[in-house]
């Protein structure tokens, strides 16, 4: 780490330590609890501008002005970067858009236009890096963030591009966040954050003070930002319950309250995409009322990771991706419990439309299935394994040039089984288990077919290959 970046980290770090040394914040003011400042593009004011200490939530005037009254458990005052305009982080990418509470009532910030539309850009979800000791995050930085890399390098030198990490950044070893924000320094993009149920500090109290270290690093656990007809919001779903490791999911109402005052702002025709470490789906208690706030918008989709496998699902009318591991199964083989590769979701956004594909790590994006051949006494039985499947595909098999029917299947991919099954088995982590999925699909052929060719067709009418010789 450089010595700038050092010197802004640490002093983040002391006003961190500051805020929560006090029962509330804004009691460090000299005037009151209400914030004022402006928002120019440093010659210009900017209006329009939404601002909140993750309670209220405001907009600059005409003259750029703002004026916030302050929650007394407000401990940061953020900005919803707007669109066309560029995201401010440190000099390790690391978002820094929002001020730490403090002694001053005057907080102003200052805003980059970007040099091009934003309605066209990419952004990557990095679920679960969770890097436990130096050992792991040696493998981050020579396989995930290289990759990472690449995939930049091919989108071409004017793309937009940036990144969020959806939780369990680290394995219960906070001080590896420096090693984490250096994984983001290096792939050289902005990069976001939620927090994770292994990103938390335990012995400290509950779930108010579970953060504190997340925050001196990272800042608030919950806040928006736009890009072009896009927004984004970042939520904070992991409730620590005030034992060691134990937690369950669920969204504050504190932050429900403030994602409905947020998304009043937004137009109801714009991309809605929220980010949170565990499944809201079937993992929040009150995802009712999460679900509840969405109604009125017609395109929302949720990035979630935390399971260590993939799975897309359609609840609500909102569109979840659960996404398989950077780290696969803690750092011990290629592939996630579910079978599919480790890697990270990328996603291209035009306008309020949206693609994506799953991107394995040293894989060619274009690598989707697997197969699995298994000989029985009579045939042979295909297992092909789709990971980013929904229901919007279709998957088809040749046997020898032949169609055959496949069967949508529930159940163990044979190579994670190989891999991850029995007490001895990952070496060194033997806790990783296989786990069943949805997005397997079964035939059955004659010992004498010597070819099979898997082909599947995304959503989107982009086809994937896979083919298997038999001997």
């Amino acid at each position: 780490m450089n010595r700038r970046i050092f010197l802004e980290r640490f002093g983040l770090l002391a006003t961190g330590m500051v805020v929560s040394l006090k029962s509330n914040a804004f009691n460090k003011l000299a005037h009151g609890n209400t914030i004022t400042g402006k928002v120019t593009d440093g010659k210009n004011p900017i209006a329009n501008v939404v601002l909140s200490d993750g309670f209220e939530v405001v907009k600059t005037d005409a003259m750029g002005k703002y004026s916030i009254t302050l929650n007394d458990k407000s401990e940061f005052l953020f900005l919803s970067t707007p669109s066309g305009y560029d995201f401010k982080t440190d000099v390790g990418s690391i978002n820094r858009q929002y001020e730490a509470l403090g002694a001053r009532n005057e907080l102003d910030f200052k805003l980059k236009k970007l040099k091009q539309a934003d309605n066209k850009h990419h952004f990557i979800i990095w679920a679960d890096p969770q890097v436990k000791n130096k050992k792991d995050v040696a493998q981050m930085m020579e396989t995930s963030v290289p990759d990472v890399k690449r995939l930049v390098k091919d989108l071409g030198s004017k793309a937009l591009v940036h990144g969020i990490g959806v939780g369990d950044l680290v394995w219960d070893a906070l001080p590896l966040f420096d090693d984490y924000s250096k994984a983001v320094e290096a792939m050289g993009i902005p990069f976001f954050q939620c927090l994770g149920n292994h990103d938390m500090d335990y012995r400290l109290g509950g779930d108010d003070t579970s953060d504190r270290t997340f925050k001196q690093y990272f800042g608030p656990t919950y806040y928006s930002f736009n890009r072009g007809k896009a927004h984004y919001i970042v939520l904070d779903d992991v409730r620590y319950l005030g034992e060691e490791r134990k937690y369950d999911g669920y969204i504050s109402e504190a932050q429900l309250a403030w994602m409905e005052k947020d998304l009043q702002h937004v137009p109801k025709d714009h991309l809605v995409i929220i980010n949170v470490h565990i499944p809201i789906h079937n993992s929040v208690k009150n995802n009712t009322a999460f679900y509840d706030i969405l109604r009125s918008f017609t395109n929302v989709h949720v990035m979630s990771g935390h399971t260590h496998y993939t799975r897309n699902v359609i609840k609500e009318g909102v569109f979840e991706h659960n996404h398989g591991a950077v780290c696969g199964a803690w750092w011990t083989g290629p592939i996630c419990s579910d079978g599919s590769p480790r890697g990270y979701g990328v996603y291209e956004v035009n306008g309020n439309q949206m693609k994506w594909y799953y991107k394995g790590t040293d894989l060619d994006r274009k690598h989707q299935i697997s197969i699995d051949i298994e000989p029985l006494t009579a045939n042979n039985r295909i297992i092909a394994n789709v990971w980013n499947y929904d229901p919007a595909w279709k998957v088809e098999c040749l046997l020898d040039g032949q169609p055959v029917a496949l069967e949508a299947m529930k159940g163990f991919d044979p190579e994670a089984v190989r891999l991850y099954k029995g007490d001895k088995l990952p070496k060194g982590r033997t806790f990783a288990e296989p786990s069943r999925t949805e997005h397997l699909f079964m035939a059955h052929c004659s010992a004498t077919v010597k070819n099979v060719k898997i082909i599947a067709t995304d959503r989107f009418g982009e086809q994937f290959t896979a083919e298997k010789k038999l001997p």
